[in-house]
């Protein structure tokens, strides 16, 4: 393979082309499972490179598949392509043109930063070793996501490895950081519904009050991180949402609350779920109502092969540009790379795309959302240097690329 130097100056040379696509999808972006047209213009660009694509895998999702001439470990790659329902409020020429809809996540820098790796993989054909199979995901911010209908279509059949990037605006430009074991949270959702008996505003001890009951229900569902979890285990259950009522002078028959749970071990994970359903059921009862949880089960917790994060410890600290190698706290968001590491092992990645001086400031899934597009650079480098020292790794030559 080309040496640190080289790779490094065929990904710059590609840097404005992965800004070119980004900012064409970022133009035109479409949510979860209606990715359509964006899965069109990715395809479009794959086979103009001469990839072997195979498109509509587990919905829109398309596999690139590069085989080099020598045998040799099947690598995949992973970026996500869906957006997500918020208004674009940038003040920038290539904000959405889509109303309602924006990539406020940077899958569209993802997207983008796989046609980059397509295209240099593409370059050096001749000097591949095994596979390096490209799945570009639709559908990760909604559950149930599109990672396992990908892999129930076969695109980890004979994987060696996966690595998966995220470029993550809370760090800076430069910094590149992960974890070995859990990383990024289990997440999922609840709707409680509390039914008592409406009246009239004066008169309430002719009612059931589902205010009161709700209210109180919020109150006790946070005991169960406080009293029931173990102290060593991050839990967080979040109530986002309390509907109840229409008049001030109306005493509310029905109150609906929403919210999410994040937990990393599987236990804790099961034993806040019963919980919930006890406190539900007997906190609605003690004030005379009755309470119904409705439980929806999201990604498990994203968990990293320690092995492959020291490959990442060492591979990132050999890169040019004195990159900020950081071991990463845990991460209360969620994602469904998850369910590729329950397959086979791999790491998954943040790279810093924060930058004050560009106004890439505010969080992700945020209406001003948007960061340095240098990143993709990074994350171009950084995937390849991964796949590369796992194939080294299989023939005694491990190197950075």
């Amino acid at each position: 393979m080309k040496t640190n130097e080289q790779i490094q100056a065929a990904l710059e040379a590609r840097l404005p082309q992965m800004t070119a696509w980004r900012r064409y999808l970022h133009q035109h972006p479409e949510p979860s499972f209606h990715e359509q047209e964006t899965a069109r213009y990715i395809a479009e660009q794959l086979r103009e490179m001469g990839c072997d694509i195979r498109t509509g895998v587990g919905g829109h999702g398309i596999v690139a598949t590069i085989r080099g001439e020598r045998p040799g470990p099947v690598i995949a790659l992973r970026a996500d392509i869906d957006a997500l329902p918020i208004q674009d409020e940038k003040d920038v020429p290539y904000r959405s043109t889509v109303d309602g809809v924006m990539h406020a996540c940077g899958h569209d820098a993802h997207t983008s930063t796989m046609l980059g790796i397509a295209s240099y993989y593409q370059s050096v054909r001749g000097e591949l070793q095994g596979e390096r199979r490209l799945l570009f995901q639709p559908a990760e911010e909604i559950c149930p996501g599109g990672a396992k209908p990908m892999i129930e279509a076969g695109v980890l059949e004979g994987v060696d490895a996966i690595y998966g990037v995220h470029l993550w605006s809370p760090l800076p430009y430069g910094a590149v950081a992960t974890r070995p074991g859990p990383f990024m949270a289990a997440a999922d959702e609840f709707t409680v519904t509390v039914t008592g008996q409406g009246g009239h505003g004066g008169l309430p001890h002719q009612t059931i009050d589902a205010v009161v009951a709700g209210s109180a229900l919020v109150q006790a569902l946070q005991s169960i991180v406080s009293r029931n979890v173990n102290p060593l285990q991050p839990a967080v259950l979040s109530v986002g949402a309390f509907h109840a009522g229409k008049s001030g002078n109306v005493i509310a028959e029905r109150a609906v609350m929403n919210g999410t749970v994040r937990t990393f071990d599987p236990q804790t994970r099961r034993m806040i779920r019963a919980r919930m359903e006890q406190i539900v059921a007997q906190t609605a009862e003690l004030h005379g109502a009755k309470g119904e949880l409705n439980y929806r089960e999201g990604y498990p917790s994203v968990v990293n092969d320690a092995g492959e994060v020291d490959r990442f410890m060492r591979v990132a600290a050999q890169l040019p540009g004195e990159l900020q190698v950081e071991r990463s706290d845990m991460i209360m968001a969620a994602e469904d790379f998850a369910y590729y590491l329950q397959q086979v092992p791999g790491c998954f990645m943040f790279v810093g795309a924060g930058n004050e001086q560009t106004g890439a400031i505010y969080a992700h899934h945020h209406p001003r959302f948007d960061l340095d597009e240098r990143a993709m650079a990074v994350a171009a480098r950084l995937l390849i240097a991964m796949a590369e020292d796992r194939v080294g790794a299989a023939s005694g030559t491990a190197g950075a690329g």
